[in-house]
């Protein structure tokens, strides 16, 4: 099985790397610093089982696990972290298994086991509630079969377009297969709504500017649209602005 280790700390991943060569019967094929590195080379790697902590930067392990049930095959996640056994209780749903640190040798190779036998019979389990609830850092599309994760704070508006939504950031454009009302409810306090099928995050905007033909359009920062705001939304969208 192939096998990836995640973890901000080098010395705790040295030393899972040498515990899963003592047991034999895997490969570590990579190792990521944080959350968004794990996703990525779990992808490109085609990893079997990610190793992965729970607090590490840029992208946390439990958002991390998020991601990684969306790759097809997803890969089994097996929790290492220096949390206590009750304060992962509201997690274990989301991974096969979990260890806390130090880890020792003859529990890893259960999990491991444990993972190898759930990558088999194909089956994942469903993300705890307590997962699924916590609001994301980044939001995953797909590029060509690739994954990629866009930050959530370099997205500058979101734009419903038949079933999917696109994402305009920093970097471009990208589709993702999410509601424009999911994403309000997930990241309200970060998006303003200024039309039924548009979202504006609130530190892009420039202005309101009325237009000859007596449409509001609301100017940002950081990019050359000029989004149209519904009369529906105008008020609502002036009273916050007046607040930021």
């Amino acid at each position: 099985m192939k096998l990836l280790i995640a973890d901000d700390e080098p010395l705790a991943r040295e030393r899972l790397s040498a515990l899963v060569a003592e047991i034999g019967g895997h490969e570590v094929v990579g190792q990521a610093g944080n959350g968004r590195e794990a996703v990525e080379q779990a992808e490109a790697l085609r990893a079997d089982i990610v190793l992965l902590d729970i607090s590490m930067p840029v992208m946390d392990g439990l958002e991390a696990a998020q991601h990684l049930s969306g790759l097809r095959p997803p890969p089994a996640v097996v929790f290492c972290t220096a949390y206590d056994q009750h304060a992962l209780a509201a997690f274990e749903a989301a991974a096969v298994d979990y260890l806390v640190k130090p880890v020792r040798r003859e529990r890893l190779a259960e999990a491991l086991e444990r993972a190898r036998r759930h990558r088999s019979a194909q089956q994942l389990p469903g993300l705890g509630d307590e997962a699924s609830k916590r609001q994301r850092s980044h939001l995953s599309a797909r590029l060509r079969g690739s994954l990629r994760l866009i930050p959530v704070d370099e997205i500058r508006f979101l734009q419903a377009e038949e079933k999917y939504v696109v994402v305009h950031h920093a970097r471009g454009e990208d589709l993702i297969e999410e509601s424009l009302k999911s994403l309000e409810t997930e990241f309200g306090e970060r998006f303003i709504r200024i039309h039924r099928n548009c979202l504006v995050a609130a530190d892009e905007f420039a202005e309101l500017r009325r237009g000859a033909d007596g449409q509001v359009r609301a100017i940002l920062r950081n990019d050359e649209a000029a989004l149209e705001v519904s009369r529906r939304c105008l008020p609502t969208l002036r009273d916050k602005l007046k607040h930021l």
